[in-house]
């Protein structure tokens, strides 16, 4: 839902400009309205957009050419409330405290009976009325009683605090920038780099990290100065000194619970997942479920139907999907959901390919379906899609985390690797394999990217000399067991990767994704259980697979575990497009001397498996993200 943008200039008032074309480079996230705050931090003034609807245009002026020292924008997707009453920036009825707020809270029905208990009185229905009204009552407290999703700002006036918070996971994005001249946030990147506080700048770092990962690791981000907000965080500045300040209001609990039986526990899963759907069900809005074919989103399915009779059900086909998608077929005609099948073809992807992967803010590793996922449910009228992203970080569902076991054993030879001097790839191959020293190591080689040798020797070396390679301030408790590795899962896999890309997928088009594996009290329920309930080293997601046992069907329950992408060697072997596609975006990056031209041709020149063809795909993904946001 929605999308947020605003700024705090430190010292001196800039134009609304900034406010008008950030807001507009996020206009694909909130099409159904928009709306301004301009304050010079005595007191503020709302004003409506071009893009408002009739009935906000004549309730505030339009925002033209003005000045201010703090601006929030905001766009509108509708999902709860479609009335002006949920329109945003919301101000209390003293105009003392305003806020943007981008989510769903889920259980922003029961905050509302107990602020109603409390004397509050409310004019709409939306779950904004209800934040604003919370942070009334509790402040900051507020945040450990939100259960959702969340990137929001409040300015307080009365306390000259301004503060912007994210859930708990990171579900929903939040960037900001801060510098000597002030400071600028928003939903995405895109918004921040149209203000004028802003130059964009490429953080080396953040790509070293990128090419290692898959992913930036939060809260660093590819741009210089420009930072994520992390997951169940909370940042206060003070507007009379502009000092901030970073509160967490959660810590994921990793002591584990005794004398809980495993009959327990899968009875107790299937009630909070039960509750989870339920809530997360209720929307204003057609609401469908996204099925992969495999157990997660085929469970959600299943489950959603007792709340919702007529709840549909679709799934994107895709090259090498046969499995997938006669699975999904199969559980819907089980459980008696309509269900509707959406071929994605190599000319699909195709068609927007460029754009497409300019969306992201970042250099990506593969071809992103969701994007089509999206992009359907837009077609066909869906503005909520309920998502089984989450569970394979809460119950163990990737395959790589099988191989924990072994690596904790053969951790013990690591120091072999003094005694490897051959060059040769495979011996770089083992060397790297025993240099996983830790679980954060081990978490690295798990995500099937470039390893350390390789981005040091794709990178010209007048570049990586300046780059901290030094990773050790991204490790967590690195406990040697399943709950280690859990740990780098949730933190990076899920709150820096997953859900991020989701958010842009989804977005792109309007569409809201909601995940009901994500829960507060599933996720606080989970990570505390026995290791060996959730983790046996043989098969993956053991719990949720009892859990599902009386829901689906067995083709789905024994399906193994296959990734929701597009079969991106597959697509470069056999379109001969896309070979000059990638052709001339490398000749394109050997021009920018960033990289190292021999080794871009010998690696283009050698791919040899899957892999090979992921680090030329980041490659070429760097030189578009290069174009789409430093070149003119």
């Amino acid at each position: 839902m929605c999308g947020i943008s605003g700024y705090y200039s430190f010292h001196k008032s800039i134009s609304s400009k900034n406010i008008l074309e950030m807001n507009q480079a996020i206009k694909h996230r909130g099409p159904d309205d928009e709306g301004f705050w301009l304050s010079d931090k005595k007191k503020g003034t709302s004003f409506s957009g071009s893009d408002s609807t009739p009935k906000i245009k004549e309730q505030f002026p339009i925002l033209e050419d003005d000045k201010s020292e703090i601006a929030l924008g905001f766009r509108r997707l509708s999902i709860i409330d479609l009335s002006e009453k949920g329109h945003q920036p919301m101000l209390t009825e003293d105009e003392q405290v305003v806020i943007t707020f981008n989510g769903e809270i889920y259980n922003f029905r029961k905050l509302r009976e107990e602020l109603q208990i409390l004397g509050y009185h409310f004019d709409g229905s939306s779950d904004t009325e209800v934040l604003l009204k919370s942070y009334q009552e509790w402040g900051t407290g507020m945040f450990e009683k939100l259960d959702g999703m969340f990137a929001l700002c409040i300015v307080d006036l009365s306390t000259q605090k301004l503060m912007v918070a994210r859930d708990r996971v990171g579900m929903k994005p939040l960037f900001y920038h801060q510098s000597e001249q002030g400071i600028v946030w928003a939903s995405e990147i895109k918004a921040i780099l149209k203000n004028e506080l802003v130059t964009p700048e490429i953080n080396w770092d953040g790509v070293y990290t990128n090419f290692l990962f898959q992913t930036t690791l939060a809260p660093k981000t590819c741009f210089k100065g420009i930072f994520s907000l992390e997951p169940a965080s909370v940042m206060i500045i003070s507007l009379t000194d502009q000092k901030l300040t970073v509160e967490k209001f959660w810590k994921l609990p990793l002591k584990t619970e005794q004398g809980i039986s495993e009959e327990e526990a899968v009875k107790t899963i299937d009630h909070l997942l039960s509750e989870s759907i339920s809530e997360q069900l209720y929307a204003d809005v057609p609401v469908a479920v996204m099925m992969s074919g495999g157990i997660d989103s085929t469970l959600i399915a299943a489950k959603s139907k007792p709340f919702n009779a007529r709840i549909n059900t679709y799934t994107i086909s895709y090259p090498f999907s046969e499995e997938e998608i006669q699975n999904a077929s199969l559980a819907a005609e089980h459980f008696g959901v309509l269900h509707k099948v959406e071929k994605v073809s190599d000319e699909d992807v195709l068609d927007q390919l460029k754009e497409n992967i300019q969306h992201f803010e970042e250099p990506y590793c593969s071809l992103e379906v969701l994007i089509n996922a999206a992009k359907y449910a837009k077609d066909n009228g869906i503005k909520v899609v309920l998502s089984g992203n989450g569970a394979d970080e809460l119950f163990g569902g990737y395959s790589h985390t099988l191989k924990l076991k072994k690596w904790l054993l053969m951790r013990n030879f690591n120091f072999t690797r003094h005694f490897i001097f051959t060059k040769d790839p495979f011996s770089r191959k083992v060397k790297n394999y025993f240099s996983q020293d830790f679980m954060f190591d081990f978490f690295r080689q798990s995500q099937i990217s470039m390893t350390p040798f390789e981005v040091k020797n794709i990178i010209t070396s007048d570049i990586y000399k300046n780059i901290d390679s030094d990773l050790a301030g991204y490790h967590l408790s690195e406990s040697k067991n399943y709950s280690g590795y859990f740990e780098y899962d949730i933190k990076y896999s899920l709150s820096s990767h997953h859900v991020f890309r989701d958010d842009l997928s989804a977005m792109k088009y309007g569409v809201e994704f909601r995940y009901p594996y994500l829960s507060n009290r599933l996720i606080d329920y989970v990570a505390v259980l026995p290791e060996h309930f959730r983790f046996n080293g043989i098969q993956n997601k053991p719990l949720l697979r009892k859990t599902a046992e009386k829901y689906l069907p067995s083709e789905v329950l024994n399906m193994s575990k296959r990734g929701f992408s597009f079969p991106l060697n597959h697509f470069i072997k056999n379109e001969q497009k896309i070979r000059n596609f990638i052709i001339e975006n490398l000749e394109s990056l050997k021009k920018r001397n960033f990289f190292k031209t021999e080794v871009i041709d010998e690696w283009w020149n050698r791919l040899e498996n899957e892999y090979d063809w992921v680090k030329i795909w980041q490659l070429v993904t760097f030189e578009l993200w290069y174009q789409k946001y430093f070149e003119k």
